[in-house]
């Protein structure tokens, strides 16, 4: 996983995530693997979160444009 000052994008995240759960999921990881693993996890699914709700709020801003409620000049 990249250091905190480098960036990941939504889909880097979640593919990460899809690979931990896979390899958590096997059974055959020493505990202190698994527990890495899952501070992993519960960080990459901190960020996938964190972008669903910036893309959630990206929707209603342009809904509430589109639908004439109030126009936004920067996002």
């Amino acid at each position: 996983m990249p250091k905190k000052s480098e960036s990941i994008t939504f889909e880097e995240a979640k593919k990460r995530l899809e690979d931990i759960v896979r390899l958590m999921e096997s059974g055959d990881l020493p505990l202190k693997k698994s527990l890495e693993l899952y501070k992993e996890g519960a960080a990459l699914a901190e960020i996938c979160r964190k972008e669903v709700n910036k893309a959630e709020a990206a929707v209603r801003i342009i809904n509430m444009t589109q639908a004439g409620e109030f126009e936004i000049e920067e996002f």
